[in-house]
């Protein structure tokens, strides 16, 4: 079964990690998107508002664990204002 994970990170983390993560073996499908957030960074690139990667990972329910790890590591996520994390719905896949 297939696990979503998701997060909305800085952009640079962002980019980083997606580089990264399509490489991984153990992860299916990696999709990064870009936009402002006015509250959750606390960095602010324009005036109120952050740049924002938003990151969806699918991996397999067994690896799950591991690569949210990765991502949360990666992108500084336990300090403060730095963004968040969090996994998605189990998917459905017919072959």
């Amino acid at each position: 079964m297939i696990v979503e994970i998701g997060s909305m990170i800085s952009l640079n983390s962002g980019i980083k990690l997606y580089d990264t993560l399509k490489e991984n073996d153990k992860v299916v499908y990696v999709f990064i998107e870009t936009g402002r957030s006015e509250d959750l960074f606390e960095e602010k690139q324009f005036g109120e508002f952050g740049e924002a990667s938003i990151l969806t990972v699918l991996v397999e329910k067994d690896d799950q664990e591991e690569i949210f790890a990765k991502i949360h590591e990666a992108a500084d996520l336990d300090k403060k204002d730095s963004g968040l994390i969090f996994t998605g719905q189990h998917i459905e896949t017919y072959l």
